[in-house]
C-alpha cells in the first residue's frame, strides 16, 4: 500500500475511533456524571481497549471537556442564523429549529452540559466565563439591533436567550418526562415538527414578531 493510502486509512481509523469514544463518553457522562464515569466504562461502551482511550485522551477530564466543547460548538453553529438573519422571525425562528433538532439528535451532550452547570460548573467554569460570555454578549447585541429597528418588542436580550435555551434544551434534558407524557414513546418526526412550530409561534408572538411571517418559517 502506498504511503498516501496508508495515511488516509490511518486518518479514517482515527476519526472513527474518536467518534466512537465521544459518543460513548456523552452517554456515560450523561448517565453517571463526571464522578461516576470511568475510562474503563467509556472504553467498554465504545467497544475499544482502554489503552485506546488514553491514546486519544490522556485523562478523564480532557475527554469530559471535549464532550462539553463538542455540544457547545454544535450549538454555536446553530446560532449562525442570528448573524445572517434580517430580523427575529428569520433568525430566532431558525435558531429554535436548529436547537430543537440538536436536542433530538444529541440528547446526551445536552444532559452533560446541564448537569455540569447545575453542579456549579466545577470543570468548565473557565469556559463559561470566556467562550459562553462572549457568545452571549454578541447575540444580545444582535437582539438589541432588532429592537432598535422596531422589528420586535423591547425585551431583555439575556432573558430571551435564557428562555430559548431552557425551552429548546428541555426536549433533551427532560426527554424521559416528555416520552412518559407522550404515551411512553419518543416523539415521532411529525410530533417533532409540530413541537418546533408551536415553540416558534409562542416565542415569536411573545416578542412581537409578525405572526403572519412566523407561521410560514
Amino acid at each position: 500500500m502506498a504511503a498516501p493510502d496508508r495515511l488516509t486509512k490511518r486518518n479514517a481509523i482515527r476519526r472513527e475511533n474518536e467518534r466512537l469514544i465521544l459518543a460513548a463518553a456523552e452517554k456515560v457522562f450523561a448517565e453517571a456524571g463526571f464522578g461516576g464515569a470511568t475510562m474503563q466504562l467509556i472504553a467498554d461502551m465504545a467497544g475499544l481497549p482502554k489503552a485506546n482511550l488514553h491514546y486519544y485522551f490522556a485523562t478523564k477530564e480532557e475527554l469530559y471537556r471535549k464532550v462539553v466543547q463538542q455540544i457547545f460548538e454544535i450549538w454555536l453553529h446553530a446560532a449562525k442564523s442570528f448573524d445572517k438573519a434580517a430580523g427575529p422571525v428569520e433568525g430566532i425562528g431558525a435558531y429554535i429549529d436548529a436547537k430543537m433538532e440538536i436536542s433530538r439528535r444529541h440528547p446526551f451532550g445536552s444532559k452533560v452540559w446541564a448537569s455540569e452547570v447545575m453542579h456549579g460548573a466545577p470543570v468548565i467554569q473557565d469556559y463559561l466565563e470566556t467562550t459562553l460570555r462572549d457568545w452571549t454578549e454578541g447575540r444580545a447585541a444582535v437582539i438589541r439591533r432588532w429592537i432598535a429597528a422596531g422589528k420586535m418588542a423591547p425585551v431583555d436580550p439575556y432573558h430571551l436567550l435564557y428562555m430559548l435555551w431552557a425551552t429548546t434544551q428541555h426536549y433533551a434534558d427532560f426527554g424521559h418526562q416528555i416520552e412518559t407524557l407522550n404515551g411512553g414513546r419518543p416523539l415521532s418526526a411529525q410530533e417533532w415538527a409540530r413541537a418546533k412550530e408551536s415553540v416558534k409561534s409562542i416565542i415569536l408572538r411573545g416578542i412581537g414578531a409578525s405572526p403572519s411571517q412566523a407561521e410560514v418559517i
